[in-house]
């Protein structure tokens, strides 16, 4: 073995276990959040701080079909929009509270539609909301949706939109059921 391969072998060897450790681990560093990788560095503007009363960018993403949805699709109801991936555990926390959300509220005009930024496409997505019995809308985000909301910096971040198409609330990291009851309850 030469000097080079054993640099190489003993740089993974001590990179595996500090990335396995990070990825499992960085939900608490982050507050409840886990770092968007591939968005890191995104455009900045509305989803910085102030989003309240702000637009909600319009966006066009295909669903788990390969539908095209629009936020204009879902007029005149609120919106819960979960920026969201698979492999992070503060977003899995979070689904039984959409589910059960997405249940009570569905009739008096909530929607929820959940943004995976899972890399690995449909043939990741759609297994696991299978599994998780997801029962929501769920798109397949990118980055040029990922910049209009400010660059996602950690998922999930979630916005709540009003029935005028305005965010009413932005949150960078997990929220409760109960958080999002008292902001979608005076919007309904």
């Amino acid at each position: 073995m030469t000097r080079k391969d054993k640099i190489t072998l003993g740089f993974v060897a001590v990179a595996f276990p500090l990335t396995s450790y990070f990825l499992s681990s960085s939900h608490a560093a982050y507050g409840g959040a886990c770092p968007a990788f591939a968005l890191l560095a995104a455009a900045p503007g509305i989803g910085n701080k102030s989003t309240a009363n702000k637009a909600a960018p319009e966006w066009q993403l295909k669903d788990l079909e390969g539908k095209p949805v629009k936020l204009s699709d879902f007029k005149n109801k609120v919106v819960i929009l979960n920026f969201w991936a698979t492999w992070c555990p503060p977003c899995r926390q979070e689904i039984p509270d959409f589910i059960a959300l997405q249940k009570q509220y569905a009739d008096k005009g909530l929607v929820i539609v959940g943004v995976s930024l899972d890399e690995g496409g449909t043939a990741v997505v759609k297994p696991f909301v299978k599994k998780m019995g997801i029962n929501y809308p769920i798109v397949m985000g990118d980055q040029k949706t990922a910049a209009a909301y400010g660059g996602i910096q950690v998922v999930p971040t979630t916005f709540v939109i009003d029935k005028n198409g305005k965010i009413a609330a932005q949150h960078d990291g997990v929220a409760d059921r109960a958080t999002f009851e008292s902001e979608i309850k005076p919007l309904l």
